[in-house]
This record gives C-alpha cells, structure tokens and sequence, in this order.
C-alpha cells in the first residue's frame, strides 16, 4: 500500500473507532486479569490458611490447587473472549474500513 492509502486510513473515522474500541476492550481485560491475580496475592499473603485448607476431610488437595487452576484457565477465558471479538466486530470494521479507501 502506498502513503496515500495509509493517511486515509488513519484518517478513517471508523479507525479511530476501531482502535478506541480494541484498545478499550483490551484494557478491561486486562483490569479483569489483573484484578484476580491481585486478589490471589492477597489471599496467600493474607489468608494462606484458606488456600491450605483441604478440599474434604479425607484428601491432600488443598483450596490453592483449584483456585490456582481456575486462575490459569481465566487467562485463557479471557483470552478466548478477546479472539472471538476480535475475529468478529473488530474484523468486520477492518474489512469496512479497507473497502472505503482502497480504489
């Protein structure tokens, strides 16, 4: 692409909207990731007796095996809720926007 496509593309409001959105979107997963791995931090320095405890009387497993667990698979929820938007409406305005200013 030349610089002609590239400054009207910047110049693109569905763009600007498009990187307002993504970013947006990225930094409230972020903040959600964040905030969970904040609060199991928290939980090992504040309360380590409740990821010690044990899950039932007759187990070794303790409650920090399966919020640890549950907190690995968050990152990959959120992970999978972004690509999902991101091959839907942030695709679809990407493909909106190269249509409008290719020739």
């Amino acid at each position: 692409m030349n610089d002609s496509i590239y400054l009207a593309i910047q110049e693109n409001p569905r763009f600007k909207e498009l990187v307002a959105k993504r970013e947006r979107f990225a930094w409230v997963l972020s903040a959600i990731m964040l905030a969970l791995y904040s609060a199991f931090i928290l939980l090992i320095a504040y309360a380590p007796q409740v990821l010690g405890a044990k899950l039932s009387p007759g187990t070794s497993i303790t409650w920090g095996i399966p919020i640890g667990v549950g907190l690995i698979l968050s990152a990959f929820v959120l992970t999978a809720i972004y690509v999902r938007r991101a091959n839907g409406e942030f695709d679809d305005l990407n493909q909106a926007i190269l249509n409008e200013v290719q020739p």
